[in-house]
């Protein structure tokens, strides 16, 4: 039978208008779903106009700007829903999802659905839990000692993936979705008995383990930034944006 990285995966990755899981909002958004390694992939798109304006930084990162959001984004509330409903049916044929950097992404599309539909994220899967992959935290603990950055780009380099078009949600989810594919293959001695449920909770641990590392140098350097240990999705905060 094959391994979890050879066989069917799904994919998620969003555009913003900021870094603040709190208070930016999701102005593009993409679920890529793969039958086999190679198959051609099925891309869902949505395009989002956030209902606030997009800084100058975002959009220098993603190209989206106000006036192409404005004449062509859909309003949040439903596609906020179709995005969850997206999730779920993945999860539902047991399909495990790809997300880089899950706590930023999965976070804020939970904010999103709070705040335009009174609901959250964790209500889509009550019955049947999603079981997540990321790229950054399976490659952090893998290969802890490795030196330099493992932003998508990065980690594409280094396990010989191509990413087309870095900053579109689809190019991005299809690219995080290989680098798991390869971060399997190349440490298949150490994750061909792991199941994706056991792997979900691994990586629950390594996750807080390497905040818990992140933190202690932070401190060693005089910054107080704190460093949310919680994987896939950060706790709700009694100050959430409305």
């Amino acid at each position: 039978m094959a391994c979890w990285y050879e066989g069917p995966l799904a994919a998620f990755d969003t555009e913003t208008t900021g870094v603040d899981v709190e208070t930016d909002r999701i102005v593009s958004a993409a679920v890529v779903v793969q039958d086999a390694p190679g198959a051609r992939p099925r891309v869902i798109r949505w395009l989002v106009n956030p209902g606030v304006p997009v800084p100058e930084a975002a959009t220098a990162v993603h190209g989206l700007t106000d006036e192409h959001l404005q004449r062509n984004g859909r309003w949040p509330a439903p596609v906020m829903h179709e995005i969850a409903a997206e999730l779920a049916a993945q999860a539902a044929v047991n399909r495990p999802i790809v997300v880089m950097n899950a706590p930023f992404d999965l976070t804020l599309l939970d904010r999103e659905l709070r705040r335009h539909r009174a609901s959250s994220l964790d209500h889509w899967f009550e019955t049947t839990p999603m079981l997540v992959l990321d790229p950054r935290v399976l490659d952090k603990h893998l290969d802890r000692y490795r030196k330099g950055r493992r932003t998508l780009t990065d980690l594409c380099e280094h396990y010989g993936v191509t990413l087309d078009g870095a900053h579109e949600a689809a190019a991005d989810a299809l690219a995080s979705l290989e680098v798991v594919r390869a971060v399997g293959r190349r440490f298949a001695a150490r994750l061909e008995r792991l199941s994706p449920a056991e792997l979900h909770t691994l990586q629950a641990v390594w996750h807080a383990a390497q905040a818990r590392g992140l933190q202690a140098w932070f401190a060693r350097s005089g910054n107080d930034e704190a460093v949310d240990p919680a994987w896939p999705l950060r706790p709700d905060l009694p100050a959430a944006a409305a």
